[in-house]
């Protein structure tokens, strides 16, 4: 049982919710870049929220399946189509065996996940399916995919197991977002001035943006000195400010330690719209404390867990 990617697209690796614990020996988390969509597309088939999924970076994939099989598509609009139908996404689908799902670029948003009830049938690295690419290990032989790769899956389904479970999708894509964030843990190396300049400030995606930080340009933030410190760690959201002084906010595949001053930390729960803004959209930061972060964090957990537990329910 088998999905074969015909066509690979520009970025598509397997990813799930990250390999946690090894940071002090050089491995980042990785995992996927939009942990809400991961989730959604996973509980939509009946998986654990956490499963292995695909991610697929501004270009979707074509592949067929040699089984049948029920897949969910959430995240960026990559127009999906199985055979000359329309694939609806943030609903559970049924594929029929010899069937070919067909994607395009992105219409909106920049990452779409691909979850397949049972998941894909790869080892655990370090406890983790999540592909990093610089270490090369995890996922489909530690790489992104190519043309011809043949994906074994678990097992083989149908809706009647799994039940038509489908969501209204409410996810948005604007070209200008505001992103909470919690200031520091180095905010004072920078001054008045600098940390008004960054929370008053819209900041653009640039190109050069990838899954190890989103790139952004803009208003320099000017520090009290020099913003070198001693490297320490760098958690998912950690914003740097380097000597050119505009923004980097570090994501899934950052270095594990690093040697710029960290002005805020982007709240988890707003990671989703920095890993969906395509080069070209608007950022603007807002400071919130680290108790309300403490509650926006805790009510977004709140959120997939009702929906797990709704889930459920559905036949």
């Amino acid at each position: 049982m088998k999905m074969t990617i015909l066509s690979a697209g520009s970025l598509t690796t397997v990813q799930d919710e990250g390999r946690f614990g090894f940071m002090q020996s050089g491995f980042s988390p990785s995992g996927a870049m939009d942990i809400r969509s991961l989730r959604i597309a996973n509980l939509l088939v009946g998986n654990s929220q956490g499963q292995g999924a695909l991610e697929m970076t501004m270009m979707g994939i074509t592949a067929k399946f040699d089984c049948d099989a029920v897949i969910a598509i959430t995240g960026a609009d990559m127009q999906p189509k199985i055979g000359e139908e329309d694939c609806p996404m943030y609903e559970a689908v049924q594929v029929k065996k010899g069937s070919v799902l067909k994607m395009k670029a992105a219409k909106s948003g920049m990452r779409a996940y691909l979850a397949v009830a049972g998941g894909f049938d790869l080892a655990l690295v370090m406890g983790s399916m999540s592909t990093n690419m610089k270490c090369k290990v995890g996922g489909f032989e530690g790489r992104k995919l190519q043309n011809g790769d043949e994906i074994p899956l678990r097992f083989e389904t149908g809706l009647s197991l799994i039940g038509h479970r489908k969501i209204k999708c409410q996810e948005k894509y604007p070209k200008e977002i505001t992103v909470r964030v919690i200031l520091g843990p180095q905010d004072f190396v920078f001054s008045e001035k600098g940390i008004e300049t960054f929370l008053c400030t819209s900041y653009t995606v640039t190109d050069k943006s990838d899954r190890m930080g989103i790139r952004l340009d803009g208003a320099k933030i000017e520090s009290k000195s020099a913003v070198d410190i001693i490297s320490d760690g760098v958690a998912t959201g950690s914003i740097q400010i380097p000597a050119a002084g505009t923004p980097i906010i570090m994501m899934a595949d950052r270095q594990t330690t690093g040697g710029y001053a960290k002005i805020a930390t982007v709240v988890s729960a707003d990671l989703p719209k920095i890993a969906q803004a395509k080069p070209g959209t608007k950022v603007n930061f807002a400071a919130v404390t680290p108790e309300e972060g403490a509650k926006i964090y805790k009510s977004e957990i709140k959120e997939m867990n009702n929906l797990e537990y709704t889930m459920m329910f559905v036949r």
